[in-house]
């Protein structure tokens, strides 16, 4: 099938919504790449994954890897790489991560949080050829600092600073736009403001597109449920299940039976 492109994307804004999932190694890549239009290799990993709290505490290197992992699965989804916490502190080091990344998992873009406050950091990555996703609204990243997951831009002064957000990256050469835990008039009013894709989570119906962690919309996180997942299976119970009846036939000489042994 066709590669996916940033052109193709452009070209779906107000036609037809674009579908984005995350994925962290080849198997589920591969599951999802017939589906999906965008796959993130998100930092979220280090929760959905590490059983940490936060997305605070990845390398530059894990990223890689798993990136590297899902490039081997996914022949057709536009790939996305999420920079982590620390890799853009500076616009020599953003340039020196981000090409990196760029280099060694054959991704069409990176994602980086952040505002305005990063615009030149967005225009120095698109002008040595890095493919730039931006990501506004609520930035898990800062969940230490602001103490805890909030929803953004509820009042007016936070809501004109995000849309603000929004053309700075856009005018500093941001290809896409990922909105996260924003009142969906909000989402909307970006959406109609720029002429690059929104890719929303937890932003409403009227972005150009959705995505979820998909260890969320599978069901197999299930510690906590935010309110703009929407599970589509019960992933982790059927894994139980699936398990317990391999431990009961394990314990009861059940399996291996002979369908599953070799003969002379």
């Amino acid at each position: 099938m066709k590669k996916v492109t940033i052109g193709d994307l452009i070209a779906r804004k107000n036609r037809e919504k674009i579908v984005m999932i995350t994925a962290y190694d080849a198997l589920f890549a591969r599951l999802f790449d017939d589906y999906a239009d965008m796959i993130l290799v998100g930092d979220s990993l280090n929760m959905s994954f590490g059983g940490k709290n936060e997305t605070i505490g990845l390398s530059v290197d894990e990223m890689i890897y798993h990136a590297k992992a899902v490039q081997m699965g996914a022949k057709r989804a536009f790939l996305v790489v999420d920079m982590p916490f620390g890799a853009i502190y500076s616009k020599k080091v953003a340039l020196k991560n981000c090409i990196e990344i760029y280099k060694k998992t054959g991704c069409d873009a990176v994602k980086i949080e952040g505002g305005s406050e990063i615009k030149g950091i967005v225009k120095a990555l698109s002008q040595n050829g890095v493919g730039v996703m931006g990501h506004i609204g609520l930035k898990p990243q800062l969940s230490r600092k602001e103490g805890g997951f909030k929803v953004a831009g509820r009042d007016e002064e936070s809501a004109k600073k995000i849309l603000d957000d929004a053309l700075e990256l856009e005018l500093a050469g941001a290809r896409l736009l990922l909105l996260e835990g924003i009142p969906s008039e909000l989402g909307k009013k970006i959406t109609n403001s720029v002429k690059i894709p929104t890719i929303g989570i937890g932003a409403g119906s009227d972005t150009d597109g959705q995505v979820l962690v998909w260890s969320d919309a599978f069901g197999f996180y299930d510690e906590f449920k935010p309110k703009f997942v929407k599970r589509y299976m019960d992933g982790a119970n059927l894994i139980r299940e699936a398990m317990k009846n391999y431990a009961d036939e394990v314990r009861n000489i059940k399996f291996p039976s002979s369908q599953y042994e070799y003969t002379k």
